[in-house]
């Protein structure tokens, strides 16, 4: 079928053609990447609603290595199961809205062509991650949504923060991807193929020997280091909130809705691999629960409206891999398709507030928006409801799901669980009061106005999503997910989020500054000072070694002193070359007479 093909290279295509052909034309290159995601997401569509396709692999004579006498291919292979499905819908949809309001959003930057071509690499780059059959495929796509993401973070690289923030993510990123490259090579040694279908085959044989279980938990704990990277999970998590420097359409596509699910899928995708290690899903669970529970923590210190919703990704993130710890990848993907949408939607909602109000960001120098607002006003609330887990609401459904997997599984990782239910409410509620209730606190907030039909048309499409996405006669049509009348965790659940709101409310309503500061959490639990202190006497400090053994030893005295040397016996000899022949006879006769001084009174 050809539809595979469409989806994948439409948005390579589009990249190209505005990188050799459109740079100058701005408003064109736009067309040209908005037109090829449409294309996508119709094909996708059809392959959605097509459940007869097969899985496809074609094979590339250009990724053959047999002539080299290496029996290794590299396939191209297209996964079409109700996963990748689900997938494929979320990319699309979303990037599809996202790039429509980047129209809007990105209208006057200089930098327009360059923007929109990064967004079409991106676009290419996930898709292949969604369709990738085998490891290699899905690591060099991997590899390649890490260099889009590094451009996109980077796009106003003439911005000190932003370069920075782009170069952060890379790092942090590329140290995941070690461990994930580690685990690749571990799973090709023990099964001699990197096919996803072959190895769910070889895998029943080789877990039958207790011995393979400790080389299985390494192995999969490497992997699990390729999501710890890409998903921003502790300790790799401190790239997320510094990648909101990038235009916030990149932090409602790339760092909310598609790029850092990419980890959560791929643990999903070779979830067969994960299960054969009980302690690797132990260490899955904790570190999804640390994340979880502790940026939630830090997120209701932060004034900074995109800052928030970073860190509530990072909290969602940690539920998703929670979830695959506590045997339920199927819960974490539930989560992964509803926050998508209702995630993408406060983005788009943060990003038409600080339009509104003059690129501000301070949630305390806002404020009095609901009457200048209304639009965003009403589909920002949906998206916070959804987050929140409120009955009716998406997000009631996914969150619930995976809070049921960890009661039955961990009762530990459940009540942190819930905990980060309660916090996540509070922290919502307290930025949905303050940015949209009270006095305007400045100028720009008193003259806000709501933003333009490109702009708003894209958050009313997301908020329907945001309330429906998790209606089980949605979901379970291609992804199975578990029942909610057998259990009372989600009134707990429940419960503790209306806990949140009244708390966020009693608190905040009303309030001109924070009544509450929290050192710790304010300043992110010192993560980033930490890790500067541990660079600084590690890596720095080698560097620092190294500067001066090159600058005073090899260079100075070495080097130099050599030079230096040369030069002054070059210096002192040139003296004895005068170019005049009367000069140099007289030389030459007082060292004959020296000579024949030495040799009658010291023989």
């Amino acid at each position: 079928m050809p539809l595979p093909w469409i989806i994948l290279f439409a948005p390579l295509l589009s990249a190209a053609l505005i990188i050799l052909f459109t740079q100058r034309y701005k408003n064109l290159s736009a067309l040209i990447s908005i037109a090829a995601v449409l294309v996508s997401l119709a094909a996708s569509v059809g392959v959605f609603l097509a459940p007869e396709m097969q899985p496809a692999t074609a094979q590339l004579p250009w990724l053959d290595f047999s002539s080299l006498g290496v029996n290794f291919r590299i396939p191209i292979g297209f996964t079409l199961d109700g996963m990748s499905k689900a997938m494929l819908i979320v990319v699309t949809a979303i990037g599809a809205l996202i790039h429509i309001y980047s129209w809007g959003y990105m209208a006057d930057d200089e930098g327009k062509s360059r923007y929109f071509a990064g967004l079409s690499l991106f676009m290419f780059s996930m898709l292949g991650i969604v369709f990738a059959n085998n490891f290699l495929m899905m690591f060099i796509f991997w590899e390649l949504v890490g260099v889009s993401s590094y451009i996109l973070i980077g796009h106003w690289f003439y911005r000190k923060a932003p370069s920075f923030a782009a170069n952060k993510a890379f790092i942090c990123n590329r140290i995941g991807d070690f461990g994930f490259m580690l685990g690749i090579l571990l799973v090709w040694v023990a099964t001699k193929s990197v096919d996803f279908e072959t190895i769910k085959t070889t895998l029943p044989t080789l877990t039958a020997n207790p011995a393979f279980l400790p080389f299985a938990t390494v192995a999969v704990v490497c992997i699990f280091c390729g999501t710890i990277g890409k998903s921003a999970q502790f300790p790799l998590h401190v790239w997320l909130p510094d990648a909101m420097e990038g235009p916030t359409p990149v932090s409602a596509l790339i760092h909310a809705a598609t790029m850092v699910a990419a980890g959560v899928y791929m643990l999903a995708r070779v979830y067969f691999i994960v299960e054969t290690s009980a302690a690797a899903m132990e260490v899955i669970a904790v570190i999804g629960t640390i994340t979880a529970l502790g940026a939630a923590l830090m997120a209701t210190q932060q004034n900074d409206i995109k800052r928030v919703l970073a860190y509530s990704t990072l909290s969602q993130l940690g539920y998703m891999v929670m979830a695959v710890g506590v045997a339920s990848p199927n819960g974490a993907m539930f989560h992964l398709f509803t926050h998508a949408f209702f995630k993408a939607l406060l983005f788009l909602g943060a990003g038409s507030v600080i339009m509104a109000c003059h690129h501000e960001q301070d949630i305390w120098r806002m404020g009095g928006l609901w009457k200048k607002q209304p639009i965003t006003l009403i589909t920002f609330l949906a998206g916070t409801l959804a987050l929140m887990g409120i009955y009716g609401f998406s997000g009631f459904y996914s969150k619930d799901a995976i809070l049921i997997a960890a009661s039955e599984h961990h009762p530990v990782l459940y009540y942190c669980g819930l905990a980060a239910a309660f916090l996540t409410a509070f922290y919502m509620t307290r930025l949905f009061v303050v940015v949209f209730f009270g006095k305007a606190r400045t100028e720009a907030a008193g003259h806000a106005h709501e933003v333009s039909i490109v702009m708003w048309l894209p958050l009313v499409l997301l908020a329907i999503p945001a309330v429906v996405a998790g209606y089980p006669e949605i979901i379970h049509r291609f992804l199975p997910t578990p029942a909610h009348e057998h259990s009372m965790v989600p009134y707990i659940a429940s419960g503790m989020g209306l806990a949140g709101i009244l708390f966020g409310v009693v608190l905040y309503w009303g309030r001109a500054k924070d009544p509450i500061y929290i050192p710790l959490l304010a300043n992110k639990f010192y993560f980033d000072e930490i890790y500067a202190l541990i660079v600084w006497n590690t890596q720095d400090l080698l560097a620092r070694i190294s500067g001066f053994v090159d600058r005073w030893i090899i260079d100075t005295a070495i080097v130099r002193c050599l030079a230096s040397g040369t030069y002054g016996a070059g210096f002192i000899l040139r003296f004895l070359q005068f170019g005049n022949l009367q000069l140099y006879a007289l030389l030459f006769g007082g060292g004959v007479v020296a000579l024949f001084y030495f040799i009658l009174f010291f023989k």
